[in-house]
């Protein structure tokens, strides 16, 4: 192994340490009920901080990109780190809801969303051959930071309070993203790292991705395959009770269920999708999510029915968000890949907060997961056809060129 590649292997320990601290803020859940109990607070209330959160990290990605030039890749990191610590710890003074929405909501995710969109897009730069299988590292490491911390916060809780929880967590992620980040190195792109079938990709800016029709289109698959995710895990105890027929407490294995398959999704697809191609294994999982939600709505379930469902969409969710940070580089170039995939990556954003609001509006989970079959099924067919902008203007040149050798 030569130094180069030794190299490149710590810039991804470094990603990986800096990703499971940026993942534990998907343990939100575990403080709904004690900060209830602790202030008062009507639940509600209290869940919405977590949706603030969600909003305010996807937000922060359209202007990550645009930070990392200034600052660069390191300097953004220990910066968010800071960001992300201290609001964390701040959090444990607050006495106030709108206090909590400001710096557990806005500030958090603000912090926690520049991190990860240019971490995750720099380490697809530094491995330009392996992008499904690094994105799939890097964004498996989220998913083992929120699975490692709902050990870490749970224990806290019991132990400190919720408040004094919010101390330690934020002191403890403070030192895992600044302290993997002096690992991390920005990643220089070169001309010949990249190419689709064969077909040299060009570098847009994020004006000229705007002005493809593929943006739109992968941002339409995008937003599908995360809101059939983010709406699942909001409700999956919800559903094995109610759809299902399980008691409170068999249901809530769905929970861990959930967060198990996400994270090997993410490792797996991503890594065949290097493979087999990107929008293929896209394609096929957004086929099982559509069959699987339709056994959700029309199927009578049990045991095994529901959780095969559960675990089929978790596998696909994680998946699908492991793959396109690579299908951005492989459509759009590698140079602006942290501002082009930060917007399509609103359809993260946007997906979180819209399944709550159509499950309003069509009166349930059954009306809503036809729905997510609809839109999936939908995304299957783009998924099938679309085209990177490089390789659908070479098509076109070779069409044109049969038609004059014909005349």
């Amino acid at each position: 192994m030569n130094s180069q590649t030794s190299n490149r292997w710590l810039i991804v320990l470094g990603t990986i340490i800096v990703q499971m601290g940026l993942g534990s803020i998907y343990t939100w859940s575990l403080f709904n009920q004690p900060l209830v109990d602790h202030f008062g607070w009507q639940l509600n209330s209290v869940a919405i901080t977590f949706s603030i959160t969600s909003f305010a990290l996807a937000f922060s990605t359209l202007f990550a990109g645009k930070l990392q030039d200034r600052w660069g890749i390191r300097r953004l990191i220990v910066t968010a780190g800071i960001v992300l610590g201290a609001g964390l710890i701040i959090s444990s003074q607050v006495s106030a809801l709108w206090m909590l929405y400001i710096m557990a909501g806005v500030v958090v995710g603000f912090a926690d969303g520049s991190a990860y969109i240019t971490s995750l897009s720099n380490l697809i730069k530094w491995f330009p051959e392996k992008k499904g299988l690094i994105s799939g590292i890097s964004v498996g490491a989220y998913g083992t930071g929120s699975l490692l911390f709902k050990y870490i916060n749970g224990a806290l809780i019991q132990n400190v309070g919720v408040s004094h929880t919010f101390l330690y967590w934020g002191i403890i992620v403070m030192i895992l993203v600044i302290g993997g980040s002096f690992l991390v190195r920005e990643a220089q792109v070169t001309s010949q790292s990249q190419s689709v079938k064969g077909v040299q990709a060009n570098d847009y800016t994020v004006k000229e991705m705007l002005k493809t029709k593929e943006a739109y289109l992968l941002f339409i698959m995008f937003f599908t395959a995360c809101m059939s995710g983010l709406y699942l895990i909001g409700i999956v105890k919800d559903i094995g009770v109610s759809l299902a027929d399980l008691d409170v407490t068999t249901a809530a294995n769905a929970v861990a269920l959930v967060a198990i398959f996400n994270t090997i999704g993410r490792i797996i697809l991503g890594a065949l999708s290097d493979r087999v191609g990107r929008l293929k294994v896209v394609a096929g999982a957004l086929l099982m999510t559509a069959i699987a939600v339709s056994v959700l709505s029309f199927v009578k379930l049990n045991y095994g029915l529901f959780f095969a469902c559960v675990a089929g969409i978790a596998f696909c969710f994680g998946g699908n968000i492991t793959i396109f940070p690579a299908i951005v580089a492989d459509f759009f170039g590698l140079k602006n890949q942290s501002k082009n995939y930060g917007i399509v990556y609103q359809g993260f954003g946007i997906g979180a907060l819209s399944g709550s609001f159509i499950a309003a509006a069509l009166g349930g989970f059954a009306s809503t997961f036809t729905f997510i079959a609809v839109l999936s099924i939908i995304s299957v067919i783009i998924a099938l056809f679309i085209k990177a902008p490089g390789q659908r203007a070479v098509l076109k040149k070779e069409k044109r060129n049969e038609k004059t050798q014909a005349a």
